[in-house]
């Protein structure tokens, strides 16, 4: 089973952790499942950004990124190369590290910075 290593993020996980999660299973949906509250406003259909992260380690063991997540990135916040919507990003056979960037556009649009 993959491991993915979340690196410290002050509110959502403050000492970082290593989780493990069954190949198939999107970023988002392990983080949720061991309560790291990664916002996902969509629900993880791919029609926002809230749950953006960027891919630190383990970025070319993901599932192809599609052209619908790609257009979504574009308007991600703190866009970076190895940039992924956490919902589209599906674990393979192989540990990936992440980070949870310190604000998602949700975020910035409420003003809690």
């Amino acid at each position: 089973m993959p491991k993915i290593t979340i690196l410290p993020h002050a509110e959502l996980c403050p000492e970082g952790t290593v989780i493990e999660a069954a190949s198939g299973t999107s970023i988002c949906d392990a983080l949720l499942k061991h309560d790291i509250d990664i916002d996902n406003a969509c629900g993880g259909v791919c029609a926002c950004t809230t749950c953006h992260v960027i891919v630190r380690a383990g970025f070319n063991s993901l599932n192809e990124i599609e052209e619908d997540e790609e257009d979504m990135l574009d308007r991600a916040w703190g866009l970076q190369p190895h940039s992924r919507l956490s919902c589209q990003a599906v674990l393979q056979d192989q540990d990936v590290t992440v980070e949870i960037p310190k604000y998602s556009i949700n975020l910035a649009k409420e003003g809690n910075h």
